[in-house]
């Protein structure tokens, strides 16, 4: 019986995440549940998994869950904070850890993860994003497993041999590149001009899955994409030359690994994150997810298209952040996350998220991130830049 953390239980991949463990409660029992504050959501989830542990962001909201789990008779001990987060990812009562909170909420919860040498399920890009070489070093050193969660890269780990998947180093080992997958998102056939003019409804409506807004949003813009290839560098050490994007409407295929023998390795399936999520929980074995077996011959093509630095100028954003190399990434990052907020509340154009990044870029000198005072005072500072650029 093996113990697991939820940070960002409420969320999508939350979601998916207990709907998994629900089918298998022989093999997972929950150890803690966390939500930023969504407290009717959270006491549902209490109620029907009944952790040791609830975690909200705040006092307020953690006063409002303990109240309704004492009136139902619940044992679930409700605490509220940042700090509440690393005790729990860290717990020696918790074998694995899905890190799913968005955005750098969930740098430092995970990172403890690791530092604690647990079985990181990892759907939160911004460990990697933020702090790449220091996340990875902490791996490493503590003894923790790193599974990937998010699809593609997901998919790129079951291409790759599995007594190398723990290796997070791949080139020189037959891999010619890796190519990662992307739907293009609700605007992949929009004209560049018609790009202005998109609501924040129109963008958080993502054609093939089912995401939060902050990730749809990403998703439009195709900066998810870019933050998934710099996450692929750190997952699977292969520079950015040796990392491709393709567009491919379908979500089928969710990745694909190209080896130097010419051999294509591609990762199918139906676009349901319970797929990666089972995946990840049950390595190295495989366990039913629920989700409906693919029918090739109802989908009938597979299309593929070049990702357009042009009409995705997020991409090329990312691209150059990782080649910038240190803090560079975390400044798109914070940037990013600021000027999709402001998006989101109809502040800026679509069309103005890349440009508050770029001048964030230029205006922010990176360092070279080798502590996490660093990379958090790069963070802060990449996000009072995009605040006075909004303005």
């Amino acid at each position: 019986m093996q113990a697991v953390t939820l940070l960002g239980s409420t969320g999508s991949i939350g979601v998916s995440t207990l709907n998994v463990l629900a089918q298998h409660p022989e093999k997972y029992r929950v150890y803690a549940l966390t939500a930023n504050r969504s407290v009717d959501s959270l006491f549902e989830q209490c109620q029907q998994f009944e952790p040791e542990i609830a975690v909200m962001l705040d006092e307020s909201s953690a006063l409002q869950l303990e109240k309704k789990i004492k009136a139902k008779g619940l044992n679930t001990q409700v605490l509220f904070g940042a700090e509440a987060l690393v005790q729990v990812a860290e717990s020696q009562h918790t074998d694995y850890v899905m890190a799913a909170i968005v955005g750098a909420a969930g740098l430092l919860p995970t990172l403890a993860a690791a530092r604690a040498g647990k079985h990181i399920l990892l759907a939160n890009k911004e460990a990697l994003v933020m702090s790449g070489g220091l996340f990875m070093r902490e791996v490493e050193e503590n003894g923790a497993t790193l599974l990937p969660v998010d699809s593609e890269h997901n998919a790129i780990w079951q291409c790759l041999p599995v007594a190398d998947q723990q290796q997070h180093h791949f080139q020189g080992k037959g891999v010619r590149r890796i190519i990662l997958t992307a739907s293009g998102g609700p605007f992949r056939d929009y004209d560049l001009a018609d790009l202005e003019h998109v609501t924040p409804e129109q963008a958080v409506a993502h054609p093939n899955w089912s995401m939060g807004q902050k990730i749809s949003v990403d998703s439009a813009t195709m900066m998810n994409k870019g933050l998934e290839v710099i996450e692929a560098h750190w997952l699977f050490g292969l520079p950015t030359e040796q990392i491709d994007v393709l567009l491919h409407r379908q979500s089928i295929i969710h990745s694909m690994v190209d080896y130097v023998d010419g051999s294509v390795l591609a990762q199918m399936g139906n676009p349901d994150m319970r797929t990666p999520i089972a995946n990840a929980l049950a390595w190295p074995n495989r366990i039913d997810s629920g989700v409906a077996p693919l029918d090739l011959v109802a989908v009938g093509r597979l299309d593929f298209s070049v990702a357009d630095h042009q009409h995705f100028p997020c991409l090329a954003l990312a691209y150059q952040a990782l080649e910038a190399g240190g803090t560079s990434t975390a400044i798109l990052n914070a940037a990013n996350e600021i000027a999709v907020e402001a998006f989101l509340k109809s502040q800026i154009k679509f069309t103005q998220i890349p440009q508050i990044i770029e001048q964030a870029l230029e205006k922010v000198p990176a360092s070279r991130g080798d502590t996490l005072e660093e990379v958090l005072a790069d963070d802060l500072h990449a996000r009072k830049v995009a605040e006075e650029l909004l303005k």
